[in-house]
């Protein structure tokens, strides 16, 4: 039976990259501290199974992690514990720092010890994956950043993240542990924590709030549906050369603004305003924040030629899908709001009347 360590398992990401293992029979263990985006809402249905287990657990607890590696054995430790909101880094940095890296280092140090004790063929097999961002590259004035494109964070939050795949590389060049990076770009879908930009604005269109976009809305982004992001994990896992980086772009790249529009309209369609201001109408923009970065770009050649990945959601059906998501899960995001969205956008000191 393959087992498989996923840290953050309860968080956006981490939760669709759980169900999909388990739809495929492994045996998944979680680790999560369930700071405010982890969420065991998220893992609703698995908790009867016995080959899933839930553990309430900071990744710099060093005793926690060794056993846990030594009581359930696993194949591979999946890393997708972070904090990830750009907004949050700007505005306190030192979790950032504590989580992303140090937390990484010591996950590493447990990782690194608990491989050096495996059989011969259990050492070959065993894999540790580091889930990382595009936001590594920085902002890309043209063309398209590929995994040899030189660093160069923007931001606090990008900052741990480079810091955390340099480390996660250092252990392979020096202590020869398998690692594999994966740089996925903006992702979106069911279960995202509503801060980010497309369940924000989802959220607060339905309770007839402004819709706040940064500058004048240009900053480009790729997105990646969650689904096919988790699948880019797994075939990375499968298929990836021990201390390769692999970029898992979909090459759906659009503006803020347009991104904003999009879901206006699709709002549009499904629950007509009756009469109050049109959603494109409740589009307001805002200062922008510190350190933007106005452009990414992936080439995620390297992924679609070595593991054999495609995305598979096409990016307006998948606006479709998660707005019908949201839209029919209520009692997943009310409690995390309140019946109206906060008027204060993260990184903003004013409000947005």
């Amino acid at each position: 039976m393959i087992t498989y360590l996923v840290t953050g398992g309860a968080g956006f990401i981490g939760s669709t990259l759980v169900r999909i293992l388990r739809n495929n029979g492994c045996s998944v263990v979680v680790l999560d501290a369930l700071t405010y985006s982890g969420r065991t809402e998220n893992l609703n249905g698995l908790g009867d199974c016995s080959k899933f287990e839930f553990v309430e657990g900071d990744i710099r607890d060093s005793h926690l992690v060794a056993s846990l590696l030594e009581k359930f054995r696993p194949t591979a430790v999946i890393n997708l514990a972070a904090e990830s909101h750009v907004d949050r880094s700007i505005d306190s940095s030192q979790i950032f720092v504590q989580s992303n890296i140090v937390g990484v280092h010591a996950l590493l140090e447990s990782s690194l010890a608990y491989w050096r004790s495996l059989s011969t063929a259990d050492n070959e097999q065993f894999r540790f994956l580091q889930v990382s961002t595009d936001e590594v590259y920085g902002s890309v004035k043209s063309g398209e950043a590929d995994e040899g494109t030189v660093f160069d964070p923007s931001s606090p939050y990008s900052a741990s993240k480079a810091s955390a795949d340099m480390l996660t590389r250092s252990f392979f060049h020096t202590y020869r542990l398998p690692v594999l990076i994966t740089h996925g770009c903006n992702t979106y879908g069911p279960r995202q924590y509503p801060e980010k930009l497309i369940p924000l604005m989802i959220l607060r269109a339905l309770s007839n709030k402004p819709l706040p976009v940064y500058g004048d809305g240009s900053n480009v982004r790729e997105w990646l549906h969650v689904e096919d992001h988790a699948l880019g994990i797994l075939k990375t896992l499968k298929k990836g050369v021990p201390g390769y980086a692999y970029n898992l772009g979909s090459r759906y790249r659009l503006s803020n603004l347009e991104v904003t529009s999009a879901l206006c309209e699709i709002l549009g369609d499904m629950i007509p305003s009756g009469g109050q201001n049109d959603y494109l109408d409740l589009i307001q923009f805002v200062e922008d924040r510190p350190g933007h970065d106005l452009r990414y770009a992936m080439d995620s050649s390297r992924a679609k030629s070595h593991l054999d990945w495609e995305t598979t959601v096409e990016f307006r059906e998948g606006l479709v899908s998660t707005v019908e998501w949201y839209t029919h899960n209520r009692q997943w995001w009310t409690p995390i709001t309140g019946e109206d969205y906060p008027l204060v956008r993260l990184g903003q000191e004013k409000e947005i009347t």
